[in-house]
């Protein structure tokens, strides 16, 4: 009996020595994976008792059909309704076999790639919430379409909350996604030591962390940024400042803040990106935002009070080497990728315009990721290169969803170029945002419905959209002048500014808490399957290529771990067997 019980604690202790090896290798301690009870929380939820009221209710909540009007022709009415959806859908054979060849032309062909990855491509798009992601898809013209990325074999979600919110601005977020550290609301390229607008302690160099541009840039690689914002703007200012404000963009804003402690100590934004590492050798940088490098004393006027003109700075740091700067897609397009070593394009004043709104003059953001990607792929080395789709972001504050949906589609196409033009055997490319947005889609439309349409019906036989927001400027879209709630049924939606409706009046519509997407493919991309901190973003690009903290091959390390754990297994076995050989 004593063997049999000390084979059975032997074996007990194997399977718990394994699963606190899957447990390690995942990030987690052994103890992590049994939390404290929490007390239950309690119900503040008002019972309703009145079943008439119930049963009108659970008429909205889970309708037999789509509640609403639209698309209806004459026969759509009663028992005789006409299915929505496409005829092919309706047969139980078209799922099972769209299932089937998903599993054995897709699921079972992939494949964990576990060489080490020469180059880093990180696509942040800027508020590209899930909903974003599910609307856009139906903007594409179907709802069973997939952006380019979503076909990426590694899925997984990124909790984005900052060390002193719940819900993140892009500063804090660009420093976890590029940095591998959270941060405070408002600050970039710190720790959460720094509180925001203060000069004094940004300047404690032990506060600072380093982005993964930099890491790949220590190993040799050369690194960019391309973004369709400012390029001092939070997330590419994530990728080389070391700011306690991200409006501390160029000198102006940093002495209009109120609230700064010891301004005169720290540089502005643009500056690091000219005179400091890493910025200042970037080999790729595109966006928008002259402003923040021309002086007030020229023409066209910049915002810098300092005298100081940045681009002729960068030009004159660059002498000696092959340098091209451009303002627009004719100066890109001539730009010999094949000789130019150092490429700067400010292709606007303040952010680029958006899709919709651009003129043939302003590159597209694929053509941007085009001429990096051909740029950097002369180091031998690799190259580490971070791309934003950021103005899917402003046109959420705006509550304009039209805007919203077609730079996710243009994030997609820009996704897509690169995708093309690299190998995943050596590239990881992943796809990620920096926090979502209070958009929703709503209603039970119909298939094929317009996304910008309605949703259905309201209780007081009023029309809603299926888009709406929590808060923001689309408060007019929600509630009259006089109180009444506005009915959008003859509101003109399909104007690209139109406001959709929000619930809460506010200046701007504010950013979403939701944990958001993580895609990625290439070499090691498999590790970014499951629910991360955003700060694990960086951090295993830097395992699948070998650099930052893991340059010494300090991977080898976590199995040890749950070794350690056998020889106090040991210890505990052989007594008993000795015992019983004894007896």
């Amino acid at each position: 009996m004593r063997t049999t019980a000390a084979i059975a604690v032997l074996v007990l202790g194997l399977a718990a020595l394994g699963h606190a090896s899957v447990l390690v290798s995942r990030g987690a301690s052994p103890a992590a994976a049994a939390p404290a009870p929490r007390a239950p929380r309690a119900h503040t939820l008002r019972v309703v008792n009145d079943e008439a009221l119930f049963d009108e209710r659970e008429k909205y909540m889970h309708p037999d059909r789509p509640h609403h009007n639209l698309q209806d022709s004459a026969d759509d009415h009663g028992d005789n309704v006409r299915p929505a959806g496409p005829v092919a859908e309706q047969e139980s054979a078209y799922w099972k076999k769209l299932a089937k060849t998903k599993i054995e032309s897709e699921l079972l062909q992939r494949k964990e790639i576990k060489g080490v990855a020469k180059n880093i491509i990180i696509f942040m798009g800027d508020g590209m919430s899930v909903p974003t992601l599910a609307a856009t898809r139906v903007y594409m013209g179907d709802e069973n379409k997939a952006l380019s990325f979503e076909r990426f074999p590694a899925v997984g979600l990124s909790k984005t909350y900052c060390v002193d919110t719940q819900v993140a601005d892009s500063a804090c977020s660009a420093t976890a996604y590029l940095c591998g550290v959270k941060a405070n609301m408002g600050t970039m390229g710190i720790n959460a030591k720094v509180p925001r607008s203060n000069c004094t302690a940004q300047t404690d160099a032990a506060t600072h962390v380093d982005s993964v541009l930099s890491w790949g840039m220590e190993a040799g690689k050369w690194a960019g940024i391309v973004t369709t914002t400012r390029i001092t703007h939070a997330s590419p200012g994530g990728a080389y400042a070391h700011t306690a404000n991200r409006d501390w963009e160029d000198d102006k804003n940093k002495l209009e803040d109120k609230n700064g402690v010891g301004m005169e100590n720290c540089k502005d934004i643009a500056q690091q990106l000219v005179e400091d590492a890493p910025g200042k050798d970037f080999r790729v940088i595109m966006g928008g935002g002259r402003r923040a490098f021309i002086p007030t004393t020229e023409d066209p006027k910049g915002n810098r009070q300092d005298g100081k003109n940045l681009i002729n700075a960068w030009k004159d740091s660059k002498k000696g080497s092959a340098y091209q700067y451009v303002e627009d897609m004719d100066g890109l397009k001539k730009v010999d990728l094949d000789k130019t070593d150092y490429l700067m394009g400010l292709f606007e004043w303040s952010h680029m315009k958006y899709h919709l709104d651009a003129p043939d003059t302003q590159p597209r953001l694929k053509d941007m990721v085009k001429s990096a990607i051909k740029l950097l792929s002369r180091q031998e080395k690799g190259f580490v290169l971070f791309v934003e789709g950021g103005r899917i972001d402003h046109a959420h504050h705006d509550t304009r969803a039209h805007y919203a949906l077609e730079e996710t589609v243009e994030f997609s196409e820009a996704i897509k170029e690169a995708a093309d033009m690299t190998s995943e055997e050596d590239t990881l490319i992943v796809v990620t945002s920096d926090h979502a947005h209070t958009m929703s889609m709503a209603g039970y439309a119909k298939r094929g419905n317009d996304i910008f349409k309605f949703g259905g019906s309201r209780a007081d036989k009023g029309h809603y959209t299926t888009l709406s927001y929590a808060n923001g400027y689309g408060f007019e879209h929600t509630l009259n002048a006089d109180g009444t709630v506005h009915d959008p049924t003859n509101d003109d939606t399909d104007d690209k500014k139109y406001m959709f409706p929000a619930t809460v009046k506010l200046d701007s519509e504010t950013h979403g808490g939701d944990d958001v997407g993580i895609f990625a493919r290439g070499p090691w991309s498999h590790l970014y399957s499951g629910v991360h901190e955003q700060v694990m973003i960086p951090h295993i690009a830097a395992y699948a290529a070998k650099i930052g903290q893991f340059k010494e091959g300090a991977s080898a390390a976590a199995p040890a771990s749950g070794a350690a754990l056998l020889p106090a297994l040991i210890a505990l076995v052989v007594p008993l067997l000795g015992r019983q050989l004894v007896a």
